[in-house]
């Protein structure tokens, strides 16, 4: 039996975008920023950064700690992969 109800009930911006789409927005931005890479790729990163900052910084008080603690560590792993766009550190 599956529940089609929102993961987190609300009536603001977000909740009239389709989860599809949010999705293939996301991905759209991280695929470039990576491909890009350099300067640009770090600003579509540093927008993705920002969005999901903000998202999780709304979201904070109705979140478990495993979730809080999942968020935050895929928004530091995004924070290290800009980095490293900006820096070019070596991969191999």
């Amino acid at each position: 039996m599956t529940s089609k109800r929102p993961l987190l009930p609300g009536e603001g911006p977000l909740a009239r975008v389709r989860p599809v789409v949010a999705f293939v927005l996301v991905l759209g931005l991280f695929v470039t920023g990576v491909l890009v890479g350099g300067t640009l790729g770090a600003a579509l990163l540093g927008v993705l950064i920002l969005g999901a900052g903000v998202l999780l910084a709304a979201t904070w008080k109705v979140l478990s700690p495993a979730q809080r603690t999942l968020r935050v560590v895929v928004l530091m792993i995004l924070v290290i992969i800009t980095v490293e766009l900006v820096v070019k550190i070596p991969t191999r």
